[in-house]
């Protein structure tokens, strides 16, 4: 394969999974926590170096874009271990323990916490959530990345 289609291919791939992600927020009715927003923001930093990487030759570029594939699959494996029990997520959008608060404070606690929780899994297929289908195929889109910095561009 060549350069330009392997960066196609992984550009494609992230668009791919951004606008999945989007079809089950706005048409299945699947609100996202927080740690599913912060999975979407490497695939648009890659769609965008994807359309600058086949403008300019170079390495540089592809290697931007393993990196970008690669944090998401990290926050979408850390996502994993949240929603599975294996450690603790964000404060802020999983449940916590109500040992020692006072009414009030549970109150308070309540109220403030997310509609949505990082904890919970909200869809699953073969065993494995959303987060952990994001994680391995954004490490299949940063080989294709690694592919696409291996190669030399295409004289014209």
């Amino acid at each position: 394969m060549t350069r330009n289609l392997l960066i196609l291919l992984a550009g494609l791939g992230s668009a791919a999974l951004l606008l999945g992600a989007l079809a089950f927020q706005y048409l299945g009715g699947m609100a996202p926590c927080s740690l599913c927003i912060w999975q979407r923001w490497p695939h648009g930093i890659a769609i965008l170096i994807a359309a600058l990487a086949l403008m300019w030759p170079g390495r540089l570029l592809p290697a931007l874009g393993a990196l970008a594939a690669l944090a998401s699959a990290v926050i979408g494996l850390y996502h994993t271990g949240v929603e599975r029990g294996w450690w603790e997520g964000p404060a802020t959008c999983t449940a916590s323990s109500a040992d020692g608060m006072s009414s009030a404070e549970l109150m308070a606690h309540i109220m403030a916490a997310p509609l949505v929780r990082c904890d919970d899994v909200a869809w699953e297929m073969f065993g494995l959530s959303m987060a952990s289908w994001n994680a391995v195929a954004s490490l299949v889109l940063a080989a294709l990345w690694l592919m696409a910095a291996a190669r030399r561009p295409a004289r014209a």
